[in-house]
């Protein structure tokens, strides 16, 4: 109980200074750090109130990279009512559990209590939670479900309890929904299990983890025309199997792994000390089978490291790695728990291994600083950027149809008609976005067409996203700017345009008259 109690007032109140920072920059009001989380609360409150499963209550639209975090959401929001803070709220219990299976989870292998604090911080720390925490995004419960997963592995692997594997099962069923990275998990999982000739186990993690995933598809696929979200669809890494595939495979190696900066921040270090940690074993041992066997989930994660690096996103504010850092963490720690306990020793005896302990410290102090920056900083961007552009909209053009790029916040604080140019919230946009296709003038011309035939007024967006095919009817109106340093917007700047020549002058009128931000520096466009 000491433990839990120590680790989680030094967690929480580290949240609490920032939260405070964060309230600072924003006039008091709470903003995530990313407009992404926006998108949930939009869909969640849209599901909730209207029964639509879309960014805006019209239609359908398969925005949500997570279903199952925002159908969370939709529940809290039928409950308690529309708030914003709830992301916030959830992510923070959500963490409470976290933290109760940590302290649980590292005093089957620590007695004392400085120690299993030490391996609890170090996790919660490593995976830069508390950032993902005021993201207001799933990754919180992503990294609680996967340590609940290792925890009830480590209770079947010694204990082989019925309970302990059927909670195993349990979460494997719900992490395909929670994040479809998850997939890449559940392919090493039961690849693993394969190599030691468990192949029932193989094939039920196979079978749990991707039936959610299917079942999904199954009802996506009539209303998007498109197996997973768009933001899978339009973000993620495809291969042609028309063309070269090994070729296609080697460019993937050197542009996601060789070439990524952020592998080496993120990936490399733990998977150097995995290999050491497994030829170690394999010298002893002198049997594959026994040394997969006592490494199981080492080699497990290693597989979903390098699946993730390849077909995934390492960037950002280290979300969609978060869940990867925490297991690296669960699973490494017990194996090195000399460095824990006899410190000075251990660095003597095994000279190689702790020079890279060393280096993850020091990456674990440069996240540390990294998110710093970005806490207090993206709450600022995204409420001097996205709130106010959804402030603007609320008030002069609440339920008319606007076109954007970024539609999180617009959506959630207005009732407007939304045309998603990046193809995240507009279906009829993702053909122009797949698979990172550059736009032509196919996509100027169907954008064009479309904005006139269904009446748009306005446009919010930034210009360098149109790649050179802003419609040739759309007339810039004003310039707005974000003063400060920017951490997480994509651009610092965007232009508001008039689609429907009728609106020109009032709009620009509207931009003049509204309140902005003191920091968004405006210019109308004369």
């Amino acid at each position: 109980m000491k433990s839990l109690l120590i680790t989680s007032a030094v967690f929480f109140g580290t949240c609490f200074v920032y939260i405070l920072i964060m309230l600072s920059a924003t006039e008091g009001y709470f903003t995530y750090i990313l407009d992404d989380a926006y998108i949930h609360l939009a869909i969640a409150k849209n599901f909730a109130v209207h029964g639509i499963w879309g960014i805006t209550e019209y239609s359908f639209s398969s925005s949500s990279s997570s279903p199952v975090f925002t159908l969370i959401l939709s529940v809290l929001i039928f409950i308690f009512g529309n708030h914003a803070l709830i992301p916030l709220i959830f992510n923070i219990a959500a963490t409470v559990l976290l933290i109760i299976l940590l302290n649980k989870y590292y005093s089957l292998y620590f007695s004392k209590t400085i120690l299993i604090i030490a391996a609890s911080l170090f996790t919660l720390f490593f995976a830069v939670l508390h950032v993902q925490i005021v993201s207001g995004m799933e990754h919180v419960l992503q990294v609680s479900v996967i340590a609940a997963n290792i925890y009830f592995f480590y209770q079947w692997r010694v204990y082989r309890t019925r309970y302990s594997l059927y909670c195993l099962y349990g979460t494997i069923l719900l992490l395909g929904l929670i994040r479809f990275e998850s997939m890449f998990y559940f392919v090493s999982l039961a690849f693993v299990f394969l190599l030691v000739r468990k192949f029932k186990h193989a094939a039920l993690i196979l079978l749990l983890g991707f039936t959610p995933i299917f079942l999904f598809g199954y009802f996506n696929y009539p209303e998007s025309g498109y197996f997973f979200p768009n933001s899978v669809v339009v973000k993620g890494t495809l291969l042609d199997f028309s063309g070269n595939v090994v070729m296609q495979v080697f460019d993937l190696v050197i542009k996601k792994l060789i070439l990524n900066i952020s592998f080496y921040k993120i990936g490399l270090f733990p998977l150097l000390i995995s290999f050491i940690l497994l030829y170690k074993d394999y010298k002893k041992e002198g049997d594959f089978r026994k040394v997969i066997e006592s490494n199981f989930l080492i080699v497990v994660w290693s597989l979903t490291l390098i699946q993730h690096c390849l077909f995934s996103e390492i960037k950002g504010v280290f979300r969609y790695e978060a869940y990867l850092l925490c297991a690296f963490a669960m699973v490494l720690i017990p194996r090195l728990k000399s460095f824990f306990v006899h410190p000075l020793s251990a660095f003597k005896t095994e000279k190689i291994t702790g020079v890279f302990i060393i280096v993850n410290v020091i990456l674990l102090l440069y996240k540390f600083g990294y998110a710093h920056v970005v806490i207090t900083n993206g709450s600022s961007n995204i409420y001097e950027q996205q709130i106010q552009s959804a402030g603007f909209l609320k008030e002069y053009y609440n339920t008319e149809h606007v076109v954007a790029n970024d539609i999180g916040a617009i959506c959630y604080f207005t009732d407007i008609h939304l045309l998603d140019f990046m193809g995240l919230g507009s279906n009829e946009m993702v053909r122009f976005r797949i698979g990172g296709k550059k736009l032509d003038q196919e996509f100027e011309d169907f954008l064009l067409q479309y904005t006139i035939k269904n009446k748009y007024k306005l446009a919010i967006a930034y210009e360098e996203w149109l790649d050179g095919h802003t419609p040739k009817n759309w007339k810039k109106v004003a310039y707005l700017e974000v003063k400060g340093r920017n951490v997480v917007l994509a651009e610092k700047h965007l232009f508001i345009y008039s689609i429907d020549p009728d609106i020109h002058e009032s709009l620009k009128q509207n931009v003049k008259n509204f309140k902005w931000n003191k920091n968004v520096q405006v210019t109308i466009m004369e």
